[in-house]
């Protein structure tokens, strides 16, 4: 792809920005440019904050200007902007925040074939806003609370908080079968790996990283078993490997799943995948105050467990 040159940038940080690493506000900056030569004008000092060379580490400061000096970026593929669409459900925003429930079938971001997701088409319904980035990600098939940050020092807090187990994220599940305990703590190593086909995925591996999940029971049906799973960890896809591997894999789940009960239940109106973000509690990043926020069941979800209810009463009559 043909791309253009252009001359000498010089940035000022503005507040969005600060706290961001000048590698990451790079890649953000200029688009295209591959992330190696990124490095190479890093380390050969072409990039100059408030006049002088920094590692590819340094945090930015509200006011540092930045010399980016001339580098060639590809030409943008004409896709056009994400359509703003209907507004996203909001449970919460205020100056640093947006707590969104996110529709299932809606990825969080564009790449590995969707072309933009919900990050993009909340930007395209606020061209106003200064920054939005998503805080932390939720599968697309999963339905629920997602955290999208306003400010870089709300966003940067997040993270903190997130790698230290100071967020608090339930879910809700059903599975197939009849799940025992009360109460459980799952702790297995997951991995993640490619398929042949080039597909990620994740198992269960003493090779892998440590992962742990708490598995409550809320309802048991006939046949099923609703839970409440909270995470204690935030791997890829750890709910879903979890339970396939305890032998209860998520009803739904195309990837990890009973791929013969999955047919059967969409027939009887289960269309995706059984799993919901439902509940977070947490600290404000920046104020300190105690933020607790639920998201009901989606009517699609609500309706199957209906359904569920009526099959037992009519069997119980």
């Amino acid at each position: 792809m043909e791309g253009k040159a252009i001359a000498v940038r010089r940035e000022r940080v503005d507040e969005a920005a600060a706290g961001q690493r000048i590698d990451n506000y790079l890649m953000r900056v200029c688009k295209g440019v591959p992330k190696s030569h990124v490095y190479r004008i890093l380390r050969s000092g072409e990039v100059r904050v408030n006049g002088g060379r920094v590692a590819a580490t340094y945090r930015l400061a509200e006011g540092d200007e930045i010399r980016i000096p001339p580098v060639r970026i590809a030409e943008p593929e004409r896709t056009g902007p994400a359509p703003a669409g209907r507004p996203l459900p909001i449970v919460f925003e205020d100056d640093a925040l947006i707590v969104l429930d996110k529709p299932a079938g809606k990825a969080v971001h564009g790449g590995s074939g969707v072309s933009y997701g919900i990050i993009e088409q909340l930007r395209s319904q606020r061209p106003e806003a200064r920054m939005l980035e998503l805080a932390h990600r939720i599968d697309r098939e999963t339905s629920g609370l997602l955290i999208v940050a306003k400010k870089r020092s709300a966003l940067t807090a997040l993270h903190d908080m997130m790698r230290e187990g100071r967020v608090t994220k339930h879910y809700l599940a059903l599975v197939p079968g009849r799940w025992r305990n009360a109460m459980q703590h799952v702790r297995l190593p997951l991995l993640k790996y490619l398929t042949p086909e080039g597909e990620r995925r994740v198992r269960v591996s003493d090779e892998g990283k440590a992962s742990h999940s708490i598995v409550r029971r809320v309802r048991s049906y006939a046949d099923y078993t609703l839970l409440d799973v909270e995470l204690m960890t935030g791997r890829t896809h750890q709910i879903r490997v979890h339970l396939a591997h305890l032998g209860f894999p998520l009803c739904g789940d195309d990837k990890y799943g009973d791929f013969t009960l999955n047919k059967a239940l969409e027939a009887k109106g289960l269309k995706r995948m059984f799993l919901h973000a439902a509940r977070l509690e947490f600290a404000h990043p920046l104020t300190g105050a105690a933020v607790a926020l639920e998201a009901g069941l989606p009517d699609d979800l609500r309706g199957f467990l209906d359904r569920l209810d009526r099959e037992e009463a009519a069997r119980d009559a």
